[in-house]
This record gives C-alpha cells, sequence and structure tokens, in this order.
C-alpha cells in the first residue's frame, strides 16, 4: 500500500469522524473464562483461544502465555503496525523493521515478598531495527509519530481511568 491509497482508505472515515465525533469512540471487548482445575484464564482472542497462566518465577509451568509478555506482545504489534502506517502516510521507504519490547519486572512485589517492591513493569523498552534509506529527520519525525499514535504506547504512557466491580451469579 502507498501513501494515496492510505490516504484513499481513511479519507471517508475520518470526515465521519469530524462530522460525527460520537462515531469515533467504540468499545473494545475482551473476556476469559477462569480455568476450573488449574491456575490459568482461558482468553478468546477473536482469532484462537489464548490460555494465561503463572509465569515460571512465579511458579507456573510455563506451558501457559504469560500476560506479562503479551502486554509487550501487545504494544510490539502496535507499534509495528502504527509506524508501518506512519511511514507509508510520509513516503518512508522501509526494506525491513523490526520492533522490540523489553519489560523489567520484580516478582517479589506480585507474590508479596516485599511491600515496598513494585507490582508491575518498573521500565518498559521499545526499540526499531529499521533498514531505510531515509534521512535521519525522517526518520526522527517517524519515531515521533509513532508514539504519539501508537494505542497501546499511549495507554501505558498515560495511565487510563480505570475501575473494576465484581458481578455474582
Amino acid at each position: 500500500m502507498d501513501a494515496g491509497a492510505l490516504r484513499a482508505m481513511q479519507a471517508p472515515i475520518k470526515a465521519k469522524y469530524k462530522e460525527a465525533p460520537d462515531a469515533a469512540v467504540i468499545t473494545l471487548k475482551a473476556s476469559g473464562e477462569i480455568d476450573e482445575a488449574k491456575i490459568a484464564c482461558k482468553v478468546e482472542t477473536g482469532r484462537a483461544l489464548a490460555v494465561a497462566g503463572l509465569h515460571p518465577a512465579t511458579g507456573g509451568s510455563g506451558a501457559e502465555l504469560c500476560s506479562g509478555d503479551m502486554l509487550l506482545e501487545a504494544l510490539v504489534a502496535c507499534a509495528g503496525v502504527t509506524l508501518k502506517a506512519v511511514a507509508t502516510a510520509l513516503e518512508i521507504p522501509l526494506r525491513k523493521g523490526v520492533v522490540r519490547a523489553e519489560g523489567d519486572l520484580d516478582f517479589r512485589g506480585t507474590l508479596g515478598v516485599d511491600r515496598e517492591a513494585p507490582v508491575g513493569f518498573r521500565e518498559i523498552r521499545l526499540a526499531f531495527d529499521l533498514d531505510t534509506d531515509a534521512p535521519q529527520e525522517k526518520i526522527d519525525s517517524l519515531l515521533k509519530l509513532t508514539e504519539r499514535y501508537c494505542v497501546v504506547f499511549q495507554t501505558i504512557n498515560n495511565k487510563p481511568q480505570l475501575s473494576v466491580q465484581v458481578n455474582r451469579g
């Protein structure tokens, strides 16, 4: 896809959202079923069933997916798609690109071993390895716009309002 095709594809969508801003607000949903026999949760991904469980550092077998890994995978996927869309729009040719995310966890926090240890990632690093001849100022703009428009990056970077509830029955 080239920049013109991307603009043509998105133009009617952008026009609709300018005319009717409420049409742009969509609720994404995810659900999972807690496994009755083991410490795991079956999550419907829309494409397949993913079974998430404890990370081996917390006693898990390693056979199930770790939700921390899944968060990093979501970041990589979103950042990669966003970067490709921005590169296409800016007509920055990419011969190849690799997106990597890594994050540091202190499992003492999640296991309740040390109340001072944080629960969750203390640091996440996102990196792009790009094969392109684009000048540095174009790469700088590509990175800035990718950060700005990547939904997962912005969600992690700017904590959204959260709520939790329990429904019985």
